[in-house]
């Protein structure tokens, strides 16, 4: 399992080293989820910002508004106020894979690298964030309240 992976929150399910975050459960019929990270590096929210924006790592901003941020796209939510709707699982598991919450998504899944399709050879086996990129970015957008 992968460090992304929604898993079920049981005794003894969370893989060893991780910290986990209670995660979005309402949809799947009573299970509680957790997204859980292996990172031991707390977020930075200046990095994250600068990954939501670059051209070069998540470059979110293609789909995703938020104020006093520009360029901005207009294909995903505006994020304002983001971090005061979803908890820090609730956002890793987004970013991460947001296919896990949500199969048809055209978002990105940041931090799977299996599953995928037409990848360049490149590329195959990467993902697009590290671990520490995507809780920069968690962090970040925690911040917006």
């Amino acid at each position: 399992m992968e460090w992304h992976d929604v898993i079920p929150a049981k005794a003894g399910t969370q893989p060893k080293n991780a910290r986990c975050l209670l995660g979005w459960a309402s949809a799947f019929a009573g299970v509680t989820l957790i997204a859980c990270t292996t990172v031991t590096i707390p977020g930075d929210p200046a990095r994250g910002r600068d990954v939501f924006v670059s051209r070069d790592a998540g470059h979110c901003v293609i789909c995703h508004s938020i104020a006093g941020i520009s360029p901005a796209g207009n294909v995903g939510p505006p994020l304002d106020g983001v971090g005061s709707r979803l908890n820090a699982g609730e956002l890793r598991q987004r970013v991460s894979d947001i296919t896990k919450l949500k199969p048809e998504a055209t978002m990105p899944a940041f931090h799977r690298t299996e599953g995928l399709n037409r990848v360049a050879l490149a590329y195959r086996g990467k993902p697009v964030l590290s671990e520490q990129q995507v809780e920069d970015v968690v962090a970040w957008l925690s911040t917006l309240r």
